[in-house]
């Protein structure tokens, strides 16, 4: 058959030029939309780096010369940093643990009832500010006696967990095949029984992306514990603030702290990327 006139019939090289700029526009566009982010994380690492002259100079010097490592020893020495850390570890894995529990079939429930309603009502939870919750949150448990201890700080996560995994879940079990569990209640299987051995080994990738995203909101998050949190119980956002002062701002042991609270995110994202990403396209995909 011969080619049309006027037409040129692409080439293996002309292929391979087109893909290569293809790949390259778009790392180029991906290094552009982070790039804002690279910058201001350089710019922190940076200060952290540098001692407190270098850091209010003008014109702002950028690379330290010599670097040093008296910011990050200024923030242990200064600050009960390790308690803060567990106190950390404790609030975001209780609240995520939590919020699994009670968000897995909360999600499960509402994609095989298809309640849209109570869908929207959690969407709704999720995007209300959290000083919508605080005051009266606290005053609960104020009279509860339980203001200073972890607990407390605990339930208000729940407010950011909780939506979080419900509504990945949601998308997940929706995705699921239905023929799966209708075959397993035909053998006589009860609802529980087809969720927990039937679409609950099939949402593993989704669990799993509940767990990191609700972990990681709940690390950060830094309201609840400014407020509920007593000496012993400050969480480490709660534990950058605490590095200001009302005499100065030390930008270096600030960068140092804020680089101690963002390395564990940081690490657990790059870590887990690939299932973040399988996870949240395999959601994205309905079944027939």
């Amino acid at each position: 058959m011969t080619a049309l006139p006027g037409r040129r019939r692409s080439t293996p090289a002309s292929r391979r030029v087109r893909r290569v700029l293809g790949r390259v526009g778009l790392y180029a566009c991906v290094l552009l939309l982070v790039s804002p982010a690279i910058l201001v994380f350089l710019w922190m690492l940076s200060l952290s780096l540098k001692n407190e002259a270098d850091n209010t100079a003008f014109p702002p010097v950028f690379i330290p010369n010599p670097p040093t490592l008296n910011n990050f020893a200024d923030v242990f020495r200064k600050n009960d940093f390790l308690q803060y850390t567990l106190n950390s570890i404790i609030v975001s894995f209780g609240a995520t643990g939590a919020a699994l529990l009670v968000g897995v079939p909360a999600g499960y429930g509402i994609a095989k009832a298809r309640a849209t309603r109570a869908a929207l009502l959690i969407l709704i939870a999720r995007i209300t500010p959290g000083l919508s919750y605080l005051i009266p949150l606290f005053l609960l448990f104020q009279w509860l006696e339980l203001t200073g201890t972890l607990l407390p700080i605990v339930i208000t996560h729940l407010v950011i967990t909780v939506p979080i995994v419900v509504y990945i879940m949601i998308g997940f079990f929706e995705g699921l095949p239905p023929e799966l569990e209708e075959a397993a209640l035909v053998d006589g299987a009860t609802i529980w029984q087809a969720f927990r051995f039937v679409a609950l080994p099939l949402a593993r990738p989704g669990i799993t992306v509940a767990t990191i995203l609700g972990f990681i909101f709940s690390w950060n998050n830094f309201i609840f514990g400014i407020v509920l949190a007593g000496r012993e119980t400050r969480t480490l956002p709660v534990a950058v603030y605490n590095v200001l002062t009302f005499e100065q701002v030390s930008w270096g042991p600030l960068a140092a702290a804020a680089l101690l609270v963002t390395l564990p995110v940081l690490l657990l994202t790059l870590l887990m990327q690939k299932e973040i990403v399988a996870g949240l396209t395999a959601g994205g995909v309905k079944g027939g």
